[in-house]
């Protein structure tokens, strides 16, 4: 498991850069093939543009209301539907089957860019030229955005190795969950409950720590964890008898 906060604040920056930019896109989609719109809209208005300012309200009245309404509340909900799936990447961060930041944050951008498409909040299609421009757009896009959000969620994470002296007599739990053997990521500067399980004919000795770890007690079989920077964790075990 990642970090879900890294990821919604990787989200935030990322989101904000990925769905203003088709946003963008949008616009310069209404100017451009302002025409062939207008000519849709006429036929389909009463569906397309319920916001008809008048009962005599005109194709270029809804064209205005795309520009005024609908362009910006596309991007309102899209943003907020790129940071959720971004806080459940961070969240899931370290058992996606990829390797490394940039596939890893490919894998939810693609993620991310199904749903807008999903939810016709990736773009204006009324014509042949309009649903090409905007296929390319997504298709070029979205691995930016990919490439943007693995990259900031690296930049706001560390990575722990956690490890036992004897995996057989000592286990490791962070935040209650089995992480013998695992490497880790969580936010930089979080703080984390570290615990041992030792088994019967073993006693807990003590933590060591390096890199950027600082632990409360290292002497304690369940102590906090302080992650500032990269590092490893290793809990050492002894017999009783």
């Amino acid at each position: 498991m990642g970090s879900f906060f890294a990821g919604v604040k990787a989200g935030t920056l990322g989101g904000i850069l990925y769905v203003g930019g088709i946003a963008v896109f949008n616009v310069f989609i209404l100017y451009a093939l302002k025409s062939s719109f207008l000519v849709a809209i006429n036929q389909i208005a009463p569906i397309q543009c319920p916001l008809h300012p008048t009962v005599n309200g005109s194709a270029e009245d809804c064209f205005d209301a795309q520009l005024a309404v609908y362009v910006p509340f596309s991007a309102f909900v899209g943003f907020f539907v790129a940071i959720v799936w971004a806080g459940i990447f961070g969240l899931y961060y370290d058992i996606i089957p990829s390797r490394g930041f940039a596939l890893k944050g490919l894998v939810f951008a693609a993620i991310i860019g199904f749903n807008l498409f999903l939810f016709n909040l990736s773009g204006y299609v009324f014509d042949p030229s309009s649903q090409a421009a905007t296929g390319i757009m997504m298709i070029l896009w979205t691995p930016v955005f990919g490439y943007i959000l693995g990259r900031l969620y690296k930049r706001y994470t560390k990575t722990v190795e956690i490890s036992s002296q004897d995996p057989a007599l000592l286990r490791v739990f962070v935040d209650g969950r089995e992480s013998t053997g695992r490497v880790k990521t969580f936010a930089t500067t979080s703080n984390h409950k570290l615990r041992a399980e030792v088994a019967e004919d073993a006693s807990f000795r003590e933590w060591q720590a390096t890199g950027g770890i600082t632990l409360e007690d290292v002497r304690s079989f369940e102590t906090t964890m302080e992650v500032n920077d990269n590092g490893k964790v290793v809990g050492n075990v002894g017999t009783k008898y």
